[in-house]
């Protein structure tokens, strides 16, 4: 009887497991015996495949994984860049968010006068420099070149015998003291140059022919016989901008008397008389010729 129940069980065993379909498990023996003796380790590519969106081309985008910056990198370069540090001239610190750097010389009523775009945003110190020195050494000419003119009208028939308009008496010198005068604008050119000038390097790419001395103020030759240079910075300002302000009037004073003079070639004196006459209501021609 025994025997009898052993066998039905088997049986609904099988059954069951046949209507499931259970796979058969290999046995442990067989999948050793499967199993290769050595493998290979897969290759591992550095390079990665995007494949293709919407939006990417066709062709896969391949890209380097060596190629990608470092985090530590990356974090170094988005911290701002140390702002460079500039000597300070005179009490005069430069200032790139500053019309012409923050050199001094605007006044009222225009203020910053600039329209043709000279000392425009984004202009580099040394040019802003080198324009400032420009216009401080053409006012002094302007201003010694207005005093000439009358000075030297003034007294006809001096040492040289030298009579007429200002524009007239240059050619009029003997060589002699044309070349004195010539030796001298040379050798304050040649000072100034040393000076305030970096030495040029006679090499191709080089860009330091027009380049000004980091320690040079524009101007500032060191020449104040009278100690009539303020120490305090706001006082020297002040001083600055009175000189660029006669200088200014003094480059178009200047530019008038030498046309003034260059049409009618006559002197300042005579000119002045010719309109007092006409204003007055007088004859200005009698005599004038």
């Amino acid at each position: 009887m025994a025997s009898r129940i052993a066998l039905i069980a088997s049986a609904l065993l099988l059954s069951k497991s046949s209507a499931f379909n259970l796979p058969s498990l290999p046995s442990p023996v067989s999948r050793l015996a499967s199993t290769p003796e050595t493998t290979e380790e897969p290759v591992v590519d550095t390079a990665t495949v995007i494949t293709p969106t919407d939006d990417a081309p066709e062709e896969p985008v391949w890209y380097n994984i060596l190629s990608e910056p470092d985090p530590v990198s990356v974090q170094q370069q988005q911290q701002p860049p140390l702002q460079q540090q500039y000597p300070v001239l005179n009490g005069w610190v430069p200032k790139e968010d500053f019309a012409l750097w923050g050199l001094p010389g605007a006044i009222a009523p225009t203020g910053f006068f600039d329209p043709l775009g000279f000392a425009r945003e984004g202009l580099p110190l040394n040019d802003a420099k080198r324009l400032r020195e420009a216009e401080v050494q053409h006012s002094r000419v302007a201003m010694i070149a207005c005093v000439g003119y009358f000075a030297g009208e003034a007294v006809q028939n001096g040492p040289f015998a030298i009579t007429g308009p200002a524009n007239d008496q240059l050619q009029q010198m003997p060589l002699a003291a044309f070349a004195l005068l010539t030796a001298g604008i040379a050798a304050a050119e040649l000072y100034r140059a040393k000076l305030g000038w970096v030495e040029p390097k006679m090499q191709i790419g080089s860009k330091t022919l027009w380049t000004l001395r980091d320690t040079y103020y524009p101007g500032d030759l060191g020449f104040d016989p009278l100690g009539l240079k303020p120490k305090d910075n706001y006082e020297f300002q002040r001083m600055q901008t009175k000189e660029l302000s006669h200088g200014r009037l003094a480059m178009l004073g200047w530019a008038g008397m030498c046309s003034q003079e260059l049409v009618n070639h006559r002197t300042i004196g005579d000119t002045l008389d010719f309109y007092s006459t006409l204003f007055s209501g007088g004859d200005p021609y009698s005599g004038y010729y």
